[in-house]
């Protein structure tokens, strides 16, 4: 990590604290005046309401973007989002989740305050099947249902916020690979103040095991898969010796923990075995993005847990893509999509193939005949989007439009919004999106210039009610700046 990437990230410590407890859109235009009043945060007071959570966590969500690589994937984002939806009901959860993937082979998750999701690529190399992938997420959850965040907030204002904050950031530098470093900043944090926040995190560890294993037990998951996880973490850990996986650095596993969530699984019941197949196949999206270089190292490793069949064939076929024999891989999936008829990702997978080896027509078709079963499947909308945007800006303007109200913390909606507008003459409607999607990813200085770029557009082309659209989001993206330089 570098030091500038640091600094950025001490000036959010005091705000954002929650990092500690991490397994490490802009709303709607029409909407824009709900996003950026944060808290004020040198007030004498640390009381975080419900509303202060949404707004530090969207805030958080733009910072941390500006700062990592994403992995756009829709097919493995609407996933996650599916098995989200299971387990919010039952985890006392009660706001609208955004998912953040990381293109990162580090094992980590983090749910963040205000209903911010993060999944790195490489949990899925370390969770063989979907029940442990779950109760990752579930844990997760339960840190959000108990809001911790806040509660972490009123225990720092009782002991020493500036100690807890050269802590944390230590423990960030380490985490990012800073290693020696890192582990001197923490040591030479106040030894007492260090093991009150250990014994505060232990307990909101266990509060949100027990959230998790109840929720899991309720979606349907098999509530034993938490503890088998935390076994797995165990021998990571021992295997990598002083370079543990990012997720133990701020979520320990101890034996104590694994008997009490083991003895809590055994009270509960498990389902009957399944075969979906459908978390074998996402596993074998992330194994082949982290080794693209090498895709028969992501079949043996996807191989080495006994995957089903129509994962294999699911895998061959996106290594086959990528090999450049799209005959192959597409008919590979078409076979699969008959066998299993209700997993829209398979043919969803076959018209993004189709769109990446420039058969337009064929992935337009392929696309809309999803849609038309499954209107609002985000997959198949942005391989629609994106083969309109190259055959019919216009149509793929209006597309994008219902697109960008439906997903407004998606950065690259409004990137494929811009390239529409601009491909159909609409320069100001081009230049706000794009500065829509700057400020998603968190580069808000560039996003303003960007917005000052579209007023100008607008006033000059004569479109009033645009360029007065345009002010108001400036005056939004302003207020937003001036609270991130006080985070």
């Amino acid at each position: 990590m570098t030091k500038q990437r640091l600094t950025s990230f001490k000036r959010q410590l005091l705000a954002v604290s929650l990092l500690s407890m991490t397994l490490a859109g802009a709303p709607p235009i029409a909407q824009a005046e709900q996003g950026y009043q944060l808290p004020d945060l040198g007030s004498t007071s640390v009381a975080v309401t419900t509303n202060d959570e949404y707004r530090l966590g969207r805030a958080w969500l733009r910072q941390f973007r500006a700062q990592t690589d994403p992995w756009h994937d829709p097919i493995t984002q609407t996933y996650v989002h599916s098995m989200l939806a299971k387990l919010v009901p039952y985890s006392g959860v009660d706001e609208r989740l955004v998912v953040t993937l990381v293109d990162s082979r580090l094992l980590n998750a983090f749910a963040v305050p205000g209903g911010v999701v993060g999944v790195n690529a490489g949990l899925f190399t370390t969770a063989p099947n979907e029940d442990e992938f779950a109760s990752v997420l579930a844990h997760e959850l339960g840190h959000l249902a108990q809001r911790h965040y806040a509660r972490r907030m009123a225990r720092v204002e009782e002991t020493q916020l500036p100690t807890m904050a050269a802590m944390l950031a230590g423990m960030i530098f380490a985490a990012g690979g800073g290693g020696g470093a890192g582990i001197a900043a923490m040591m030479g944090s106040q030894a007492a103040f260090i093991q009150d926040q250990l014994a505060y995190s232990r307990r909101f560890e266990q509060e949100a095991d027990r959230v998790g294993l109840s929720a899991m037990a309720k979606a349907g998951y098999d509530p034993q898969a938490m503890p088998e996880m935390f076994r797995t973490l165990q021998k990571l850990a021992s295997l990598q010796g002083g370079n543990p996986p990012e997720f133990l650095l701020t979520h320990p596993v101890t034996e104590s923990r694994i008997s009490d969530t083991q003895a809590r699984a055994d009270q509960l019941t498990s389902p009957p075995h399944h075969d979906d197949p459908t978390y074998a196949m996402i596993r074998g999206r992330a194994l082949l993005m982290l080794n693209q270089g090498n895709p028969t190292q992501a079949m043996t490793v996807l191989k080495q847990d006994d995957p089903p069949p129509a994962a294999i064939s699911y895998l061959q076929a996106l290594t086959d893509a990528q090999r450049s024999r799209p005959e192959a891989a597409l008919a590979t999936l078409d076979k699969l999509a008959n066998d299993y008829p209700d997993l829209s990702m398979i043919p969803a997978t076959a018209a993004q193939i189709a769109y990446d080896a420039d058969r337009r027509q064929d992935a337009l078709a392929r696309s809309q005949r999803i849609l038309r079963l499954s209107p609002r499947y985000y997959p198949a909308q942005w391989v629609e989007a994106e083969t309109l945007v190259q055959t019919s800006p216009s149509r793929a303007f209006d597309v994008l439009r219902d697109m960008s109200e439906q997903y407004p913390e998606d950065p690259d909606v409004f990137g494929l919004l811009s390239e529409a507008a601009g491909r159909s003459g609409r320069d100001a409607w081009g230049q706000l999106a794009r500065a829509e999607q700057l400020q998603l990813q968190g580069t808000i200085d560039t996003a303003i210039r960007q917005i000052d770029s579209a007023e100008t557009v607008a006033k000059q082309s004569g479109d009033y009610a645009m360029a007065s659209r345009i002010e108001q989001r400036r005056k939004d993206f302003l207020e937003y700046r001036e609270t991130m330089r006080n985070f």
